[in-house]
């Protein structure tokens, strides 16, 4: 059954709340801090114990190798799946959450994560977007934060931070207000920025179809291939990609790891995770922003 409009959140919150009970979702402890940087407070989170995900992590890859299906989202747990966004994809919980009520938007049928993102993904991604307020998210990669190769978009609801802004990097964007393509004055590294009219959430078949023509130009700007309108394209190389109701945000990656600190799509939304104590000293030496521009491509980087 297709998703009924209105039932999304009632129903990601009655699967939390049974998935919690039986077992089936293992959220991840956390602890956090901000970091002041750059006229913006990054918000991090320290987790506190990955163990359980980092077993089912390398279980999966043994299995790969050993040429065994270990895709989680071909048959994906009953448990945690929430509902029918369209002909074309489900809505799942994230197994091993750290933020609450993490949605996983994946396709029915494989495709693989390193594929361009097609109108059909936007328009799940949108009927989504119009049930409530949050932060969607790609990682076109691995090197872009991605740890499944099943394509699948990301949303958490928002705030994301307990105190501050909505979403860390509203500072940052207050010098943006005009709906045209343009670029971050505090981001030193690649990027692609647009506004939206926020009436769009309204209509969700033609929000998808405005963003994803809005995609494939932000992908020419920063000199990626566009996806092709009537079959999967691969990505030229790989990237973050982040979607609100009222902007996006397109950047791309040279390399997952700062360190041994692992950034995905959140990260350029001003929200980050550390492993432990150590790493998270090295991010405040460094500075957030500093770290960031390590892992994507320079300001003066390839270009059309």
């Amino acid at each position: 059954m297709i998703l009924k409009k209105g039932t999304l959140w009632e129903s990601i919150v009655r699967t939390t709340k049974h998935a919690l009970k039986i077992g089936a979702l293992l959220p991840v402890p956390t602890n956090h801090i901000f970091i002041d940087d750059v006229g913006m407070r990054f918000f991090v989170r320290v987790l506190a114990g990955l163990r359980r995900k980092d077993e089912a992590r390398k279980r999966q890859e043994a299995e790969s190798a050993a040429g065994i299906n270990t895709n989680p989202f071909l048959e994906p747990e009953k448990e945690l799946t929430v509902a029918d966004i369209s002909e074309t994809h489900l809505a799942i919980l994230n197994k091993f959450n750290v933020v609450e009520h993490h949605l996983l938007i994946i396709t029915r049928e494989f495709e693989n994560q390193d594929m361009l993102l097609t109108q059909q993904d936007f328009e799940a991604l949108w009927l989504c977007m119009a049930e409530y307020n949050g932060l969607a998210f790609y990682n076109g990669g691995r090197e872009a934060g991605a740890s499944q190769q099943h394509k699948h978009l990301q949303m958490v609801p928002l705030p994301l931070a307990p105190t501050g802004p909505a979403i860390p990097i509203e500072p940052l964007l207050a010098a943006t207000p005009v709906r045209m393509l343009q670029t971050i004055s505090g981001f030193p590294f690649l990027h692609a920025f647009i506004r939206l009219d926020q009436d769009l959430v309204n209509s969700p078949l033609d929000a998808a179809k405005t963003t994803f023509e809005l995609y494939a130009a932000m992908l020419n700007s920063v000199g990626m291939h566009a996806p092709q309108a009537d079959s999967l394209s691969p990505q030229s190389m790989p990237y973050c990609f982040l979607v609100t109701r009222e902007w996006l945000l397109l950047v791309p990656r040279t390399k997952e790891f700062f360190e041994d600190i692992s950034f995905n799509s959140l990260a350029f939304a001003g929200s980050l995770f550390v492993r432990n104590d150590q790493q998270l000293e090295r991010l405040k030496t460094v500075g957030p922003m500093k770290a960031l521009a390590s892992v994507a491509m320079p300001n003066n980087g390839p270009r059309r």
